[in-house]
């Protein structure tokens, strides 16, 4: 074998990282083009944010509210998940989660396509997923901004941040940032939507395995995505360890989801619990779906229980 091509990390069941520098990524590479959705009447379309970067996004509306004149519609900037590792803004799994997402609710979704680990290990995809937000909020105020379906049709006193997994990891960052690195206009954030959060850290959390080898080997997954730089006591994986952390989180609502069956669900009912038990002066609201596993609703998106999942996201989008 070329002492070059031997295996440096292997991350199942997403990727492998050769010596060579080659990434071989084993699930989520699929994409599907932008366009109109028939089944749904939800329209998309592709937009580049950093040509140097290669930041972009995928935009969604439904077809009957595309056009300018109409009512404003509240704006939903969205981090898909994968580890950090995988997945896309343009995958079908994405692709037909957010359709259908659209055509429960009048919304204009932003969907953003970060850069990935470990060609681009953390902070890349945080960077990334600010300056995303913060072309959004560059369309407020009347300043226009190239993109018409936000200029237009974008309410900006209605912005919301959501993701799942390493997504919704993101979008709490992203969240946090805004306090220090102001945005466009001074956009407010309305509220967070966190789907299956990625938090994880040292000490074990109400049920989680206190198994050494387990617990070590997802320390070093986050060692991995973060370039060795950082241990898992991080506060972007690990936000419970300075109560002032939740206390300033800069919105008004949260919502929080769990799955019965996910490993990652003890950590968001702490981040639900600590929320409330902070200070912080907001509305906070848990979603609980029992017997599912991890971002269930993306592998099985016509089972009732995903349709609940998106009844409550309509409804955290859309009430006062």
């Amino acid at each position: 074998m070329d002492p070059e091509s031997g295996l440096v990390f292997d991350f199942p069941p997403f990727l492998r990282l050769y010596k060579s520098g080659h990434v071989e990524r084993l699930i989520g590479t699929d994409v599907v083009p932008a366009g109109v959705d028939t089944a749904t009447g939800v329209a998309s379309k592709d937009v580049v944010i950093d040509p140097q970067t290669g930041v972009s996004a995928r935009l969604y509306i439904r077809c009957s509210s595309s056009e300018s004149g109409k009512r404003k519609l509240p704006v939903l900037v969205y981090y898909h998940g994968g580890a950090f590792v995988i997945e896309s803004a343009f995958s079908p799994t994405y692709n037909v989660f957010i359709n259908n997402l659209v055509a429960r609710v009048d919304i204009v979704v932003v969907s953003v396509e970060y850069r990935r680990a470990p060609e681009h290990p953390i902070p890349a995809a945080y960077d990334d997923s600010y300056a995303a937000l913060s072309w959004v909020a560059s369309h407020a105020g009347g300043s226009g901004g190239p993109e018409a379906w936000l200029a237009e049709r974008g309410d900006f006193g209605r912005v919301f941040l959501a993701g799942d997994s390493a997504g919704a990891n993101i979008a709490h960052n992203v969240l946090m940032r805004t306090r220090t690195d102001a945005l466009p206009n001074a956009v407010p954030i309305t509220g967070l939507a966190l789907i299956h959060a990625y938090f994880w850290g040292k000490e074990p959390v109400g049920s989680e395995s206190t198994d050494p080898m387990f617990r070590q080997w997802l320390e070093t997954t986050w060692g991995f995505v973060c370039g060795w730089s950082v241990g898992i006591d991080d506060p972007r994986v690990d936000p419970f360890g300075d109560p002032a952390i939740l206390k300033a989180l800069p919105c008004r609502r949260v919502m929080v989801s769990v799955a019965g069956k996910d490993l990652f669900r003890d950590r968001g009912k702490a981040y639900h619990e600590k929320l409330k038990e902070s200070g912080w002066e907001g509305e906070a609201e848990l979603l609980e779906t029992e017997d599912e596993e991890h971002v269930y609703f993306l592998s099985k998106p016509d089972c009732d229980k995903a349709a609940v999942e998106l009844d409550r996201l309509v409804s955290f989008f859309t009430r006062d």
